[in-house]
Order: C-alpha cells, then structure tokens, then sequence
C-alpha cells in the first residue's frame, strides 16, 4: 500500500471512528462495546498485544462495569463526522449534545511506525477517563466491510470500500421482499398463510369447498307476503349453543400472528352428551357469527358480529352448521342486521354447501331457504320512527326456513358464496406455476396490510423487446374487494384474470395492446376475519383514496401511488373498481359525468352501454348512474376520475340475481360473475378499437346516449309536476276541511 492509500485510509477510520465514538456515547458506551474482536495476522497479534491488547481489554472491562455512571464520553467532531458520513456515505447518525455532564474525550488516530509490510492502524481514546487503545488488522480486500460487518451488530448496514477513493460507503440493504415474491426451490412463488389478529382465535381445519355450477339457473324466491316474523326473544329466554366475539385489551388492532391467538377457549357451553342440538362454528377464515341461541329444539336465533373494532355493519355471514337431523324443518333468525332494506325480501336466498352432497353428488354451493322475510324488530327505538338517530339504532332480523337432507352432515351457510385470501393465493400460485401464463404473468406484492399480509398486484401484458411498443401501451388498472363482504367481486375478477390469460385471439390483442394492472384483493386483512365492510382501521377503504397516511391505508395509498405512476409513464387508459350491491338486482356501473369538458360530454357513457349491448341479460344499462355525490369524493372512482382519467368507474354486482332478458327472475351464480369478467375484456377491445366501422358504432352508441337522457330528463320533469299536484290537492283539501271547520265553529 502506498503512502497516499495509507493516509487516506487512516482519513476514513479516522471518520469512522469519530461517529462510532459519537454514536455509543448517547447510549452511555464505550465505542469499543460496539466492536467485536477481529483476528489479525499473526505479526498484527503479535504488535497488538504488545501495544494495546491491555488497554483494550480495561476499556472494556470498566465501561461495563461504569454503564451506569452518569459521566457519558463525548467526541470533539462528532457532529462534524455525523455530518460527513450521513452526507458522503449515505447514512444518517444521531448524536446528542449533553453540556452538563462527562469531559470533553481526546481521539487521536497514529499509525504504528514500526510496521512496515503490514497495515496497522492504532486508535486512542479517552473514555470515563481510562486511556483506551485498539488495534485495526487492515485485510487486504474490503478491509471496511469485513471491519464493519462483524463490529456493528445489524443486518441492516451493508458498508464496502471503494476500490479508488478507499471510502467507506454505506447503505440500507434493499427490501426486496417487499417488491418481489419469494421464491422457492422449484422456483414458484411462496404462499404466505394468513396473518390474524391475536385477539382471534381459529380452528386448525382449512376450510376448502368443490367448483360448482348448476346446471339451470336457480329462480329467484317468491314471496307470498304471509311468511312469519318472529320477534327476538334474547338469550335470557333460551339456551347459548355457540359464543364467539374476539376480545382485545383495546379496542384497535395491536398486532397479529399466523393462526392468531395461541390459546383457544370453549366456545360451546353446552354438554356434548347432555346437548343432542346442533352445533355452531365460525372460527375460520372470512367465518362470521358471534352468537347461537336456541330457543326451541329446531328454533335458532343467531348473532352476527361487527367489524372488528367498530360497532357497525352487521351484514356478512358465513358459518358452520354439525350434528343435522334429516327431515326436520329448522329456522334461523339472524336478529341483529343493520341495514333498513335488503333483497331477500326480492326473492334473494341465501346459499348453503352441504359436505355430504359435495361427496356424494358433488353438489357444491346453493341456494337455500323458505318462508324468506326481512324485517325491522319492534323493539323501543325501532317504534319512533320520527326520530333518526332511534332509525340508525335499529336493528333488522333476516328469518328462513331450512330441511337437511342427511343425517349427521356438516352444512355451511353463508350471505354469499365465500372466497377466501387463500383462495386467491392458491388461484395466484397456479398463474405462477404455468409454464405459458408465467410468461406474460408478473406476480408482485404492491404492500403488506397492518397486519402484515400481502396485498398482490398482477400485471399481464405480452412481453416486448421494444422499449418505445411498451412505452406506446396505455395501462388497465383493475381493483377489487376494498369491501370483505362483496364476493361477487373476486369472482368477477377471477373471471377476468381467467380471460386475459388465456389463448384467445381478443385475449393476445388485448395483451399486446394494454397493460393490465390488477389489485385482486385490497383488503385482505378484512376478508380473513370476515368483516362486512372495514379494514382493521375500523374504516371503509372506499372512502380514503385522498388519505396521505401511508401506514395507516397502505393499500389504498399504494394503489393510488402506482395510478400515478402509470399516467406518468404511458397513462391509463381506464381504472375499474369491483363491487357488490345487496338493495339492487342486475350488474351495472357507477361513473362520473364530464359536465366542464363539452368535448368530452357523455363520452363515460360508452362503454357501459357497449357493455350492456354484449351482455344484455345480466347488465343494467338503465341502473347505471353517472352523477358525482359529495358523500363519495374520497371513493376510488372519483379520485381516480380527479386525476384526469375520463373512464374511471365502479361496476357493482348484484348479490341476488338478473329482472333482465332470458335471465329475468333468475338468481346469479358464480359463472355468472364469471362471465361478467369475461364480457367486460371483450367490450374492452370493442370500445378502444380503431377500426373505422367500430368508430361509426361508437357515434351511433353516442346519439343513443343523447336520445336515453333526454326521455330520462322529460319522466323526471313529468315526475315533478305530478307530485306538485298531487301536494297542490293536499293543500286544496287541508283548505277546505279549515273553511269548513271555522263556518261550523262560526
């Protein structure tokens, strides 16, 4: 080593050293406690132990013995070196300043003059007044990192020397986990199980259900208006068979843990050789019921739970049912619902799944139910009907009737059909795992929820050597289950996914023309624990896409940071946001009108009606609403339409069934919310096609548009004159029923 390489080097320890002395000194240490011991040759051994070994080991002996001492060692230059270092390495070093207490500390840095083919570097310090010394072996490749590496204990720092300068340069090692999946052996992707939070306590058994379609579609329930409506009658007057509510400390999310709490508790009170009812269970992923009463022997009031850490939306369910007795009729009432309406009283049903059927038959999920009533609960606040804050507190029961076909057969029931976070990670995997999706299929994780599970995106596009063709493709930004309840969301998705990876012609054109960013899942911490329609915040997702708090919303935040990337670098050509809708039948869009641009007045309409046009008996074109409510600014839809995407919507299906065409009064299923998927791809490659004959069908489309919303516009006005009227008569009656009061008082 020359003499400019030598002296350059004792520069840099010189530095180190200074910020390591200024970095322990706010922790009351010596900087050599921060340092493990490094082997030298054997003529460095030979010196240190000549020169410094003693030192070196008082130091350290009465450093640790004086810990506690309130004198703290102070550097000259530490905030000089903290400076420097922060500045030319990248690292950012803290030291405080205490004027009161300790001496000012005297480092000197000498190199050994007796030492000629070996580099060694002595250090003195003065440290609670005790002279300290350390001998530094220099290795004749990365000195620094090897240094460092075994001194500081953190896996965090990667420091190397340069080569030319011989700087120590210093940085954070990159999280790539965070940006790039894990990879196995066989080089697919690791599947993360999911994480819960530990106040919640769940069953070993993975729950797993068969694919099923029916072969016709099943009709909607026709209700006869005499069906009954049993009053709650409590607990206090019938037995608790099932009683299930996590119970934390306090009342937010703390922390989580795969399988979630370690000790699970008695669940069902009852005696297994005294009770011969049945038996409840919900304590499984995206499971929902806190509560089963049982009134009479084939009477059961149940109780759903609310979001965790809220005390609102009460709506999703999906629970177990064992011990069943054929040819018995049940009823269930779940007596503490939240919302005023519901389609079950429109013919919806809710869907069961019978294990013995899935063997024997392989009958998957159903619907399921008679005498279907939902209603609101005569209870003391539900009876003032004119105060609101009483109509907010009221609660709503949802009663059927149900006959199992097998003895002893273990029966789920659900508000619809479930889809799990690991259904979606074994359905992701798979894509992985393909040997022809996996090439135009890129798996990546777009954040971790708070309670640490992954939040995937996909994006299909075909691969291209081409910069310039990649840069030419404008980008698809699909979203789905911000709301755990809305499973009619994944299903369309899969639908999708399904489409645009496989090999049809549309499909490669679509790929070649777009860049499709798809957020499957962005809640999946509320999906694992089965909430209705908030994330472990306690919030609703759909209502934070202009939050600025990272930590808090990560995925929302995420999701808007990679849209606006995208419109940076080759713009989106249309961002969807999947829903579920329980008050409404059929599939139809919200968007958002272009009321300020005249050149682009109506133009959001388009696609909803093309979509219409390709699936008639399930899409709503008349449903559909393009008006923006200020109670939705902070919605996906129309943040994302804020940042200047003209085709931005929400595409809600129904979670009952189709009033339209040949599927009229029919419920969906899940090929249904399939095909939806599947027909909003191809309407997609209609709308953004260049072919003059498909431009002439979108100005055609267009003078449509304008003829509907004019006939809407004249209803809406004749709506309005006749209900004027008809309160013009009402004051015309009120005034002579007066006259004719005040003549006969007269």
């Amino acid at each position: 080593m020359t003499e400019r390489e030598r002296e350059a080097m004792s520069a840099s320890l010189s530095r180190l050293l200074r910020t390591l002395s200024s970095a322990s000194m706010s922790r009351r240490h010596c900087p050599l406690a921060l340092l493990q011991p490094i082997p030298l040759h054997q003529s460095e051994m030979a010196l240190g132990s000549a020169s410094s070994g003693g030192s070196a080991e008082r130091c350290c002996s009465s450093c640790s013995d004086d810990s506690n001492n309130n004198e703290r060692c102070k550097s000259a230059e530490r905030g000089t070196a903290a400076e420097e270092v922060g500045e030319e390495e990248g690292v950012e070093l803290e030291s405080k300043q205490d004027a009161d207490e300790g001496e000012q500390d005297e480092l000197e840095l000498k190199r050994d003059s007796s030492t000629v083919n070996v580099n060694v570097v002595r250090a003195n310090f003065k440290c609670n007044d005790m002279e300290c010394s350390l001998v530094l072996g220099d290795y004749v490749n990365g000195f620094l990192g090897s240094f460092l590496s075994k001194g500081l204990k953190t896996n965090q720092l990667v420091v190397n020397t340069d080569e030319k300068t011989l700087r120590p340069v210093a940085r954070l090692k990159e999280p790539r986990d965070l940006f790039a999946l894990p990879k196995d052996k066989d080089n697919d992707c690791s599947q993360q199980a999911p994480r819960w939070p530990v106040e919640c306590q769940v069953i070993e058994e993975r729950i797993i259900h068969i694919p099923y379609v029916p072969a016709v579609p099943e009709p909607l329930n026709a209700p006869t208006g005499n069906e009954l409506k049993p009053r709650p009658v409590g607990e206090e007057n019938g037995i608790v068979v099932f009683s299930y509510s996590p119970i934390s400390a306090v009342n937010y999310f703390s922390r989580s843990a795969v399988g979630g709490a370690r000790f699970m508790t008695n669940c069902h009170p009852m005696n297994p050789e005294e009770y011969d009812g049945l038996e409840f269970e919900s304590r499984f992923e995206s499971g929902n019921l806190a509560k089963a009463v049982q009134i009479t022997p084939t009477y059961y009031e149940l109780y759903l739970r609310p979001d965790l850490y809220t005390s609102r939306s009460k709506q999703w369910f999906y629970f177990r049912v064992r011990r069943t007795r054929r040819k018995m009729l049940y009823r269930f009432s779940i007596v503490n619902l939240v919302k005023s309406d519901s389609l079950y009283n429109d013919g919806m049903q809710p869907v069961m799944y019978s294990t013995l059927g899935a063997k024997e038959k392989s009958e998957g999920w159903r619907r399921c139910g008679d005498n279907i009533c939902y209603y609101r609960n005569d209870d003391e606040s539900a009876s003032n009907s004119a105060n609101e804050d009483d109509e907010d507190n009221s609660t709503y029961t949802l009663t059927f009737t149900i006959e199992f076909e097998h003895d002893d057969d273990t029966v789920f029931f659900a508000h619809s059909y479930p889809y799990t976070y690991s259904d979606l990670q074994d359905y992701l995997m798979e894509i992985q795992r393909h040997p022809v999706k996996s090439k135009f299929c890129k798996l990546r994780l777009l954040c971790r929820t708070l309670a640490g599970n992954n939040v995937y995106y996909l994006t299909v596009t075909a691969p291209s050597s081409n910069e310039e063709n990649m840069r030419r493709k404008k980008s698809i930004v699909v979203s789905a289950r911000v709301h755990p309840s809305e499973t009619p969301a994944s299903w369309m998705m899969k639908g999708l996914m399904d489409f645009i990876t496989g090999d049809t012609t549309v499909a490669k054109r679509l790929r070649h023309k777009f860049i499709f960013k798809l957020v499957p899942m962005l809640n999946p911490d509320g999906v694992i624990v089965g909430n209705t329609r908030n994330s472990l915040t306690g919030k609703d997702l759909n209502r934070q896409y202009r939050t600025v708090i990272r930590e808090t919303y990560p995925s929302i935040w995420y999701t808007k940071a990679m849209i606006r990337r995208l419109i940076e670098e080759c713009g989106v050509a249309m961002y969807c946001d999947m829903h579920a809708h329980s008050r409404k039948h059929n599939i139809f869009i919200y968007g958002c009108e272009n009321k300020r641009n005249p050149e682009k007045k109506l133009t959001e309409q388009v696609f909803p009606l093309m979509l219409h046009k390709n699936s008639a008996d399930r899409f709503s074109f008349e449903s559909c609403k393009f008006k923006i409510q200020r109670s939705k600014e902070g919605t996906g839809r129309i943040v994302v339409w804020m940042l200047g995407i003209t085709n931005s919507y929400t595409i809600e299906a129904s979670f009952g069934g189709s009033s339209l065409g040949s599927r009229k009064g029919t419920h969906f299923n899940t090929q249904d919310y399939e095909h939806m998927g599947r027909a909003f791809c191809e309407t997609l490659l209609d709308y953004c096609d260049e072919n003059p004959n498909k431009v002439k069908r979108h100005a055609k489309l267009f003078k449509q548009i304008k003829k509907i919303r004019k006939r809407e516009k004249r209803e809406q006005k004749a709506l309005k004159l006749q209900k004027m009227a008809d309160q013009g008569c009402i004051m015309n009656d009120k005034l002579k029923v007066k006259r004719s009061v005040e003549k006969s008082v007269s």
